[in-house]
């Protein structure tokens, strides 16, 4: 007679098809590395990481591109994970690439589409075959046509056209020298999958992502934190209100809701009923026109 069987939940199935796609990665490239930035995505990949190799040390570096605009909640959680995991960190920094004018502050501060081309010199620095992310299909149009393992060319650009089949969990890493290939192994999750194991794995976050005060101004529809990077202008007067953050960055482009949140039960909660993305709702850089977010991953975004 046989015994009982585990069934294997949602989430199970969701961790062990990153789990296993991670482990690829370890096993057909030379020299991959964890993009993080602390942000709720780069944190469960990392969970995920860790726990892909565990009790062994993690076999890959992990590496952030500072725009000087990032919040300075999530940079502290960024380090204190680093420090708590004992893991190498590179950081590179936009603004040491406007200082010797190897870049130029846009006219609206806004800093997210600046972060290619330091990302590239340290992918071709660090002589990185495999860079990992925590980009997932639901968030915008132009990651949802982006394969699990997607080939970048010597410049970095994405071309839709050389998507390669990814049929029974296969995954193809060969690449020619100078290229490099991105790897996403929260492809196939949802903004709910990945708050459901947040809660279920109690991840710690940085205190942003749950409601909070802040002192914000309302610039096209979004809740903005005022800064040097931007202060608000004539007519955006600020207020103080509780408001929380479904996704981090560039603080010139990355907007706040409206939300009382402040567990993630709640969290899930007020998700389940959203009839909007977390970046269609609070990312201005995916404004820019109908195919920013295609446009910057051809010339080498994320």
């Amino acid at each position: 007679m046989l015994g009982n069987t585990h069934e294997l939940t949602h989430l199970d199935a969701l961790e062990s098809e990153a789990v296993h796609i991670i482990r690829e990665v370890a096993g057909e490239f030379a020299r991959p590395v964890i993009l993080f930035s602390g942000g709720k995505d780069s944190s469960v990949l990392l969970h995920l990481a860790l726990k892909a190799f565990a009790p062994a040390r993690l076999p890959f570096g992990l590496l952030h591109v500072d725009t000087g605009h990032n919040f300075p909640e999530v940079l502290a959680f960024r380090d204190r994970t680093v420090d708590r995991h004992g893991l190498p960190l590179h950081v590179t920094n936009v603004q040491e690439y406007i200082d010797d004018r190897r870049l130029t502050e846009r006219s609206d501060s806004t800093r997210n589409p600046l972060q290619t081309l330091p990302l590239l010199d340290a992918i071709a620095g660090g002589r990185y075959d495999a860079v990992l992310g925590g980009g997932r299909r639901d968030e915008e149009k132009a990651r949802a046509k982006e394969r699990v393992f997607s080939l970048r060319d010597e410049s970095g650009a994405w071309d839709p056209r050389r998507q390669r089949p990814e049929l029974w969990q296969l995954y193809n890493g060969r690449h020619t020298p100078g290229e490099h290939v991105r790897v996403f192994p929260l492809s196939n999750w949802t903004e709910l999958d990945v708050w459901q194991y947040i809660a279920r794995e109690d991840l710690e976050l940085p205190e942003i992502y749950y409601a909070h005060e802040r002192e914000v101004f309302n610039r096209d529809g979004m809740w903005l934190t005022a800064g040097a990077w931007g202060l608000p202008k004539d007519g955006e007067p600020v207020e103080r209100r509780l408001v929380r953050y479904r996704t981090v960055g560039d603080m010139s482009c990355t907007g706040a809701i409206d939300s009382d949140a402040d567990t993630v039960v709640k969290v899930i909660a007020e998700i389940v009923v959203s009839r909007l993305t977390e970046r269609g709702a609070t990312r201005a850089d995916d404004r820019l026109s109908e195919t920013a977010m295609e446009d910057r991953k051809r010339e080498g975004y994320f």
